[in-house]
């Protein structure tokens, strides 16, 4: 067995400045050394893995030897609590199959028509606008969009007059993630430093907000057969107790988060490539008007019929993956290509970094949705294309947020043009989803 090689960075700090000033550019750096790379960080050192035989190995063949003890998830723990993104072991493991009905391909085919309508009513408000000329922030709207879907489907709750308030708290706990990830000292949340107490009203904002929830479903008596219905009302298969309000807010803040963050981002992701690659929205219009002739709302009996469309969508996802990074703590000794990697250290693996790998996608930077259609989809290799992660751990809405993509895009799309501000900057900010730094300003006009 030897060690990986190793990045070069100065003794002591490592690599974790270069993180705080550029997390793409200092992986894209390491990755350039090999599949298996080391990165030294104060008191603990890393290990980038980079190919799909890796990501098998983390997510799937060996999951049991890595773990969620890194300083990134113990930072996401200060908002998402013991949620099903940061819990371990039997208790995930429980939660997870409380939850795991609730995302039945069955149940969530009947979410279609709240889609749908939550679609139309902002592209109402769209139409409605006093002054047409004047942009809108996709990113923004999509944000909005997805929380509302989330809150009906899952909680039976309208959330949108929350919406505005919900996403600034949001920005701040992504923020104030990679910040203290990254940050050479880091205070306790007890101290009252300006991005503590940021972080903390950001907390209050979420904490508020669920608890009214859970506090108003308990009272009403009323059994609607949602998500929060089951995790109220499951009882554990041992002990015949039911979640307590602290554990239904950890995993309603992480289902609202998760559920509506990325699904959020890979749509807005998905309008600025349609808006720059003309050919490829023209033929998904193609697909839509010979699905959905005279502007027909789409079900989710199209959705089969509406391929092009996903695929948009997937390759959106490809190149700017949401969740475009993760870590696991690493308990036992593992071989990576006859490399060792020790008990102690953390692994990275980055989507983002996969995804733009021309050794498993031809013309990696370009986008093209034909990838995800038929024999070119069964070329990819596997693994190699994970933006929802795979394994027991895969994202547990994923079916989810496909379907939900594909029902606005074949909503929006026959009514709507949606054209990128001439001049805009379009960098994507790697917190901890994916976005458009500087939002992504366009001009809709009614067809």
């Amino acid at each position: 067995m030897r060690l990986p090689p190793l990045l070069p960075s100065p003794p002591i700090i490592g690599s974790l400045l270069d993180l705080r000033r550029d997390r793409l550019a200092t992986f894209r750096r390491a990755m350039a050394l090999g599949d298996v790379v080391r990165l030294r960080f104060p008191g603990v050192e890393g290990v980038l893995l980079s190919h799909p035989e890796h990501v098998r190995k983390v997510f799937i063949d060996e999951h049991r030897a890595f773990g969620k003890q890194t300083r990134g998830y113990n930072t996401l723990r200060i908002a998402l609590g013991n949620g099903l993104v940061t819990s371990e072991g039997s208790f995930w493991r429980r939660q997870r199959r409380i939850a795991q009905p609730g995302f039945h391909r069955r149940r969530i085919a009947a979410f279609a028509e709240t889609m749908t309508r939550a679609t139309e009513d902002m592209l109402a408000r769209w139409q409605k606008r006093p002054d047409p000329e004047s942009p809108l922030d996709i990113g923004h709207e999509m944000m909005g969009l997805t929380f509302r879907i989330v809150g009906e489907c899952l909680m039976g709750t309208d959330l949108s007059g929350e919406a505005s308030a919900v996403g600034e708290a949001v920005t701040t706990l992504l923020k104030a993630t990679v910040d203290r990830t990254t940050r050479p000292v880091l205070l306790p949340l007890e101290v009252p430093t300006p991005k503590n107490k940021k972080l903390k009203r950001a907390l209050e904002v979420l904490d508020s907000l669920v608890l009214d929830i859970i506090a108003r479903r308990r009272k009403s008596g009323e059994r609607p057969g949602d998500l929060l219905d089951m995790l109220m009302n499951t009882e554990d298969e041992e002990t015949g107790e039911r979640m307590t309000d602290r554990q239904l807010r950890d995993e309603i803040v992480t289902l609202v988060l998760a559920g509506h963050e990325t699904t959020a981002a890979g749509l807005t992701w998905s309008f600025y490539l349609l808006s720059t690659h003309p050919a490829e929205l023209r033929r998904l219009r193609e697909e839509l008007d010979e699905v959905l002739p005279d502007r027909r709302i789409p079900t989710n009996d199209d959705l089969s019929r509406l391929a092009y469309t996903r695929a948009v969508f997937s390759e959106a996802m490809r190149l700017y993956p949401p969740i475009w990074f993760v870590a696991r703590s690493v308990h036992e000794p593992i071989d990576f290509g006859g490399y060792d990697v020790r008990p102690g250290q953390v692994v990275f693996i980055s989507p983002m970094l996969i995804h733009h790998d021309r050794r498993f996608f031809p013309n990696p930077e370009g986008f093209e949705p034909e990838r995800f259609l038929g024999e070119a989809e069964k070329a990819i290799p596997k693994h190699a294309y994970t933006p929802f992660i795979t394994g027991p751990r895969q994202c547990i809405g994923n079916n989810f947020a496909i379907m939900e993509a594909q029902l606005i895009l074949a909503t929006v799309l026959p009514r709507f043009d949606l054209e990128l501000v001439t001049g805009t900057s379009v960098i994507a900010e790697p917190t901890v989803t994916l976005r458009p730094k500087y939002g992504l300003p366009m001009i809709v006009t009614p067809r």
